[in-house]
């Protein structure tokens, strides 16, 4: 089965890697663009019988930071 890991900073959480893209998009003159986040997609083939909670523990304990980031994820048909 594959699963997709969705990972991204908290609200609140400084993002200077999407500060940067926000301001090189306006640079290139491309209005309209309110803010940028960056984030992070890890895509991972696991066992067909992998619990859902042994896939949030990989994300709690390796995958994400979670003082700091946020992670959704999603199984893929």
């Amino acid at each position: 089965m594959k699963v997709r890991i969705f990972v991204r900073l908290k609200p609140g959480v400084l993002d200077p890697q999407g500060r940067a893209v926000h301001h090189a998009l306006e640079g290139l003159g491309f209005d309209g663009v309110d803010d940028v986040r960056i984030g992070r997609m890890v895509e991972l083939d696991v066992a067909d019988d992998t619990s859902d909670e042994a896939l949030d523990k990989m994300c709690a304990q390796l995958l994400a930071n979670t003082v700091i980031e946020d992670y959704r994820i999603e199984k893929v048909d």
